[in-house]
């Protein structure tokens, strides 16, 4: 008797049991029109509203095709539903781990600055810039370079809108503007925008225009294979990276 209440029961619940996944719609994410609303991929979802807020990652080899961009690690947060397609906004974009690693080099210098910026559109974004010499280099100098990157990066967030500044970001443009202004202080192996992060949005987001990806920059001179006794500097660099970031604010819808 036992026995059989036992499968009596086991009957019972399986009728109760329910497919979760069947009550779920699957949304196809989109990345921002002036990346061409180039498809990241699909996400499930039972209600529109628990997808907004989501951020995906993606690269942008992704997005262009181009395998020299796969180390650019890309986010992006859904911000509107529109039917079965959700609508992103960037959100940010950094190295690779490995790609970062493979720059630091012994015996050499590295010029790093982190700015705060107000992009003509009103989005704020903090953003991390580093060049990499060919030798150590003094003080002097990487003061002059730091702010030779501080004035060109400003410059650049006051004239263009969020769109364009992310464009000419993430596919060199800024870095190339940096490192032939720099170069003439100092040699050079590589000027980048390592890390950004959009900490703020207008409250009123404006409906930006279709804009067709532009190409991509040369950053810099070919650079040499990575060496194995670069770890330990360049885990360094990434830890001070990450607590320095760990208060950032949130986006505001």
């Amino acid at each position: 008797m036992e026995r059989l209440g036992v499968i009596s029961l086991s009957a019972k619940s399986a009728k109760h049991i329910r497919d979760k996944w069947r009550g779920k719609t699957w949304y196809m994410v989109v990345a921002p029109s002036f990346f061409g609303n180039i498809e990241l991929g699909s996400i499930p979802a039972q209600e529109e509203k628990m997808l907004l807020g989501r951020v995906v990652e993606a690269t942008l080899y992704d997005i262009t095709g181009d395998f020299s961009h796969h180390y650019l690690k890309m986010a992006f947060q859904i911000n509107q539903i529109d039917g079965k397609t959700a609508r992103t906004l960037f959100k940010g974009h950094e190295y690779s781990r490995d790609y970062l690693r493979s720059l630091v080099r012994r015996r050499t210098t590295k010029v790093d600055g982190l700015f705060n910026l107000v992009v003509k559109d009103g989005f704020k974004l903090r953003v991390s810039v580093s060049a990499l010499t060919l030798s150590r280099i003094k003080t002097s100098q990487e003061k002059i370079i730091r702010d030779m990157m501080e004035k060109i990066i400003r410059d650049k967030a006051a004239a263009l809108t969020l769109d364009q500044f992310v464009q000419e970001m993430v596919l060199g443009k800024i870095a190339s503007d940096i490192y032939n202004q720099a170069k003439l202080v100092a040699p050079l192996r590589h000027v980048g925008i390592r890390k950004s992060k959009l900490v703020s949005a207008p409250a009123n987001l404006p409906k930006a225009p279709a804009i067709t990806v532009m190409e991509p920059q040369a950053q810099s001179p070919k650079e040499e294979a990575p060496t194995d006794n670069d770890e330990e500097e360049v885990d360094e660099e990434i830890a001070e990276e990450e607590n320095s970031t760990d208060n950032d604010e949130e986006i505001e819808e």
